[in-house]
């Protein structure tokens, strides 16, 4: 498999381990993959699509192919994604894989597609024609915990109880349920050796986006939306706007936004013939959107669409490599000792950010957070998956966790628009004499006389900011611990 550390990726491991199927997987940071549950249980090969070797690797001996895989954040994606497919076909064609499975994006009836639909029809083009039978299911809005179309509706329709919009909010969709994507992305590997086509994949619903907006209101509980459709906003400019409300950042926005322009409906229904649909039927939209907001309450969102973007190459450099930068370092360092134990301390460093915050100046934070979006940058709205652990290659906020050695380090590489590159890591040290020491460093390497007026601009601020957060990260674990021990001695009376 192809993607295994994406949104979808990572919900179809352990449904093909399910099935019975032997997994193989090729992921370009396989650190990211040490935390999942069904780790153990998989093969894993270092590599990237774009490089031969080891799509060979990974390809040698398989029978299925999953291709999940699509270079969205980047700007040169249409060429990139193609000459990857070419390479990944070529080498499953001469490996005797016997099918592809390639989930791709639903293709209106429209002149002139999207750059992002365009590419993603392509794509499948090139695997459909690289002499293996490929199976390319195009589906259109994914309805799921953590999806990004799912999060887009979902701050929308909470966040903005008025709001203007562009006409295409009257334009019909047919969305369908991860779990229903799930189901035909499995039943797609049994298919008969001769079909090599595409299939388009939908819920039993049509809707407006506008009746989708309203309807979640309905599940979610909240008043009726005031919508006011207006035929002035391009797809670029409502793309500013959902990158300033929801976490969904503008480089993703945009070919969303692209997308909806267009109606997107089934065509066809002609996977039935081949898979059936899941025990009880396609979901609704309504049982969609219940199901993917049980999940958020139960805090189990396995993966999100933040998961598999930008994680940087392992090329790039760390702030543990030696004068890796050929140049300037900045850094602000923190210590502080601490009475609470060690795993304590921990607790509190790994349960940062998201509504838990940075517990220092949360008005700093804030603000950093709006100039960011409004730069086009990430922002803090992204928030966490989860909000006690975390893991290698996940978005925490405006940051990637880069590295994570439980219970002693936690290194966060900065994705905010600044320039350079920045890390913040937060580490823990047991004491001789009992409790532990809080170490701290943030990390600033510039780019150019910008990121050297960029350290020299933020410098007044650093002693609010880092020293708060070291006496309060601190100080919360030592408040822990103190109630942690007093219930024990209740309980122990």
């Amino acid at each position: 498999m192809f993607g295994a550390t994406g949104y979808i990726g990572g919900r179809l491991v352990p449904e093909l381990i399910a099935a019975g199927h032997t997994v193989r997987l090729m992921a370009r940071s396989p650190e990211k993959l040490d935390d999942v549950p069904w780790r153990a249980e998989v093969d894993v090969v270092r590599g990237d699509v774009t490089d031969q070797i080891s799509v060979r690797a990974a390809v040698d001996g398989q029978e299925v192919l999953y291709y999940l895989v699509h270079s969205l954040v980047r700007k040169d994606f249409v060429t990139v994604d193609a000459d990857a497919a070419r390479l990944v076909g070529a080498q499953a064609a001469d490996a005797g894989i016997q099918r592809i499975v390639y989930l791709s994006g639903l293709v209106p009836d429209a002149e002139e597609l999207s750059p992002h639909l365009a590419s993603r029809a392509e794509v499948g083009r090139i695997l459909r024609d690289s002499g293996v039978p490929t199976a390319e299911l195009r589906a259109a809005v994914i309805l799921g915990s953590g999806s990004a179309s799912f999060e887009m509706l979902r701050y929308l329709s909470e966040r903005l109880p008025a709001m203007i919009t562009p006409r295409w909010v009257k334009n019909r969709i047919q969305p369908i349920a991860v779990r229903d994507v799930l189901h035909y992305l499995v039943g797609s590997a049994e298919l008969p050796a001769e079909v090599n086509r595409s299939f388009d994949i939908g819920g039993p619903d049509v809707l407006t986006y506008l009746e989708m907006m309203r309807e979640y209101a309905v599940v979610a509980e909240l008043p009726r939306r005031l919508v006011v459709p207006v035929p002035v906003l391009t797809p670029w400019l409502s793309a500013q706007w959902v990158n300033l409300v929801t976490p969904v950042p503008r480089s993703i926005a945009v070919p969303l936004m692209e997308s909806l322009v267009h109606e997107v409906v089934c065509h066809e229904q002609d996977i039935a013939e081949y898979i059936p649909e899941p025990a009880g039927g396609l979901t609704g939209y309504r049982r969609a959107v219940e199901l993917a907001l049980a999940r958020i309450r139960d805090l189990d969102v396995p993966t999100r669409w933040s998961d598999a973007t930008s994680t940087p190459a392992p090329s790039d450099p760390i702030p543990s490599d030696p004068e890796w930068s050929g140049g300037t370092l900045y850094k602000d360092e923190r210590r502080h000792d601490s009475d609470a134990p060690p795993e304590m301390l921990w607790e509190v460093i790994e349960a940062i950010g998201g509504e838990t915050g940075w517990y220092s100046f949360p008005l700093a934070w804030s603000v950093l957070g709006w100039i960011d979006r409004l730069s086009g940058g990430v922002g803090l709205r992204r928030g966490r998956r989860d909000p006690r652990r975390l893991r290698v290659g996940e978005a925490l906020d405006w940051w990637r966790v880069e590295d994570l050695e439980r219970p002693r380090l936690l290194r966060l590489r900065a994705e905010m628009k600044v320039p350079g590159d920045a890390w913040l890591e937060l580490s823990v040290e047991p004491r001789d004499n009992g409790g532990s020491v809080y170490h701290q460093r943030a990390l600033f390497r510039p780019n150019g006389l910008a990121g050297h007026a960029y350290w020299a601009s933020i410098l007044p601020f650093h002693g609010i900011i880092f020293s708060g957060m070291a006496r309060n990260i601190t100080g919360q674990a030592a408040a822990q611990s103190e109630h942690f021990v007093v219930k024990q001695e209740k309980e122990h009376d």
